[in-house]
């Protein structure tokens, strides 16, 4: 494995179109990367179990079962949840890709694309959501690397959240809203200071509606109200903010 290579664990490429599939291989491999396949989406989901991949390129329009049922497939499962997954398809619609979202993608990339942007994106989705070659360590986490905030505990270090000590399997992009959103400690933060905390300089081609989509399904997520809020807080024409309950705080 390249040394450059961000992760041990492969990146799986699902698309029935075979030569979209060696053309992404191509370039991941490249790139030090690791490329399992599968042609369909109950192969697909055989592959994210049995590999449990650092990543998945998911095309919408597969035989078997469709992209989107495979992303639903996947966000239910709380083993898999957290794996990351960009969509590449011919549905390249504002409103595809907002379905493709809502139902859990991290990003979405509409063909025909560039293979060198693609390979980008995976790099900044990986590096959001902390992937690194190296084993993780299971020591027990600092008090700064601990959030927090009524009843929702966060622990950076490893990526967990629970809430009322229930385990909230949250993606890197719902991970980092959520942790935004907490250390602001009541204040608004607008959509434009989410998506820099988000996405960082990572931010072509991400909708204006990126955001509310991605703090739809954390409340999901949370089992929280817009309506009655316990977390996160919709402050109309300006943005989100946590819901007043008692502050955030390192423990």
């Amino acid at each position: 494995m390249d040394p450059r290579a961000p992760s041990t664990r492969p990146i799986l490429v699902v698309d029935d179109d075979a030569k979209i599939v060696r053309l992404v291989r191509t370039y991941l491999e490249r790139d030090g990367f690791t490329v399992v396949t599968a042609a369909d989406g109950r192969s697909a989901l055989q592959a994210i179990e049995r590999e449990a991949p650092a990543l998945v390129v998911l095309d919408l329009m597969l035989p078997e079962l469709d992209g989107r049922a495979v992303i639903r497939a996947v966000r239910r499962e709380d083993a898999s949840a957290s794996i990351p997954i960009l969509v590449l398809s011919a549905r390249g619609s504002t409103i595809e890709r907002i379905a493709g979202l809502e139902d859990g993608a991290d990003d979405y990339l509409p063909k025909p694309f560039s293979p060198s942007e693609l390979v980008v994106r995976i790099k900044a989705i990986l590096r959001r959501a902390g992937t690194n070659p190296a084993p993780v360590d299971r020591a027990a986490p600092s008090a700064a690397d601990t959030l927090r905030y009524g009843d929702l505990r966060i622990d950076r270090g490893r990526h967990e959240v629970t809430a009322a000590g229930r385990p909230v399997a949250l993606t890197a992009v719902e991970f980092r809203l959520l942790t935004a959103l907490l250390e602001a400690d009541g204040r608004v933060l607008s959509r434009d200071q989410l998506l820099d905390a988000v996405y960082g300089d990572d931010q072509a081609d991400v909708l204006d509606r990126t955001i509310d989509v991605h703090v739809r399904r954390l409340r999901d997520k949370l089992g929280d109200s817009p309506v009655r809020p316990t977390y996160v807080a919709t402050v109309r024409g300006v943005g989100y903010r946590a819901a007043p309950v008692r502050g955030a705080r390192s423990e």
